[in-house]
Parts: structure tokens; sequence; C-alpha cells
């Protein structure tokens, strides 16, 4: 339960880089359970940062990061995992020379082998190639095995790094698809960062919109499509 009806996730005035180099500057942004929130903005205003700084895989200088009102701003990336954050990275990290039904079971951690079916049912591709080698998989059967192994640990929030970059069309539409399935049974909270704006602004419910590290947009999704001169001036696009 969160204490007080908080956001399941929150950061409150997050300085975060790497080494010396500082890429989120001072951000501010909630999260509420059961949202499907979309990440936006141009290349290097953060976004990937915001999701490793999440995950403990970025160094925060200042602020807090709060997830179902704990401070987990000094935890350990696994600890994190443990309390019910899943991770997508843009590298899928997949266990190349094992077979798709491995990387499956290394998912599972300390739940039953029956939720294997559930990754199967999410992605029937995944049950036709679960005797192949994930090096034998196509770009787009690797970034569901990806999305099914986080999802396999029970994850409350999913965090998703640019899942339909440099993917076919169709295989996009499957991996939305199988999003929407999730959302309408009940699945994780979604923060997903995405390139593609027009298919991730369609699915997504919250749209947040960073600028130098900071947010300067958060809204409605529906009512953001209309908005050409924010996607304009943000995004450097607008979506008819």
């Amino acid at each position: 339960m969160n204490p007080g009806g908080a956001p399941l996730l929150e950061l409150q005035g997050v300085v975060a880089g790497y080494g010396p180099v500082t890429v989120l500057d001072g951000l501010a942004l909630a999260v509420e359970a059961g949202s499907l929130t979309a990440l936006l903005g141009r290349n290097g205003v953060g976004k990937s940062t915001t999701l490793k700084a999440v995950m403990g895989l970025a160094q925060v200088k200042a602020g807090r990061i709060l997830f179902e009102g704990r401070d987990i701003t000094h935890c350990r990336p696994d600890e994190r995992a443990g309390l019910g954050l899943g991770y997508v990275p843009q590298t899928r990290d997949i266990f190349a020379s094992l077979s798709v039904e491995e990387n499956l079971v290394a998912g599972l951690k300390r739940f039953p082998a029956g939720d294997l079916d559930q990754a199967y049912a999410l992605f029937p591709r995944l049950r036709e190639r679960r005797r192949n080698r994930g090096n034998q998989l196509s770009g787009g059967e690797q970034q569901m095995l990806s999305v099914a192994r986080a999802l396999l640990g029970r994850p409350r929030l999913l965090l998703l790094d640019e899942p339909l970059e440099g993917l076919a069309p169709v295989i996009c539409q499957e991996l939305l698809e199988a999003f929407r399935r999730l959302a309408a049974q009940g699945g994780p909270t979604m923060l997903i960062v995405e390139q593609q704006v027009h298919e991730v602004l369609a699915f997504a419910r919250q749209g947040v919109i960073l600028e130098r590290g900071s947010v300067v947009h958060q809204g409605d999704c529906a009512q953001l499509r209309t908005r050409d001169d924010i996607l304009d001036r943000y995004l450097g696009m607008a979506v008819a």
C-alpha cells in the first residue's frame, strides 16, 4: 500500500548523471499506480537517464526517489528489483547463448515455473521458439523475450526504454497490443520511453515531456496529440 495515497513512484528534485556529467536537473515526476505514462523528449534530454536513476544505474547527486512511499535513492539495483521494479533496457540484455526458455526461467526468481505459461500466452512467438538460443532470434523476438523475462519477476512498476526501437511495424504493433492486454488485465504500472511518438501517444494515458533534464509538460495523451504547438516545440514534430 502507498502511504497516504502517495504516487507509486516519485522523483523529488533529482539531480543525476554519470561521473562529472549532470543530465537530470532537479527532475520532479510522479507516476500514479495503474497508469500508463509515456516519457518523451528529444535525444539527450534525460529520458533514459531517468529510468536508470530509478533503477540505481545512474548516479543521483541530489534529491530523492520514492517507491510506494519508501526512499530508495541509495538502494542497490537488485534491492529495487526485489521491491517490485522491473526494467527493460534499450540493449535488451538477454542471454544470447541460452534458449528462450532458459532465459525465461532466469527471470522467474522466486516465482513458480507455471508462470512461464503466462509469458507464452502473452507472446506466442516465444513458445514457438522456446528451444532457440537468444542469438537465433530476430530483434523483435529478442525484445519480446526481454519484456517477458522482466514480467516474470512480477513487477509493480515496469520501466521500458525504447521497446519499439529498430523494430518492423508489425512487431511494434504486436508489442503494443501485448502491453494493452497487460493493462486490461490489471498488469504493472508502466513508464515507457519511446521515440515513436505517434504510437506511444496512442497507447499511453499520461504524457510527460522532458527538456534539459526537467519536466516541461505533463498531461493527458489524448489532449497532447492535439497540441501541435507543444509537439513541435519540444519534439520537433506534430501528430496529425
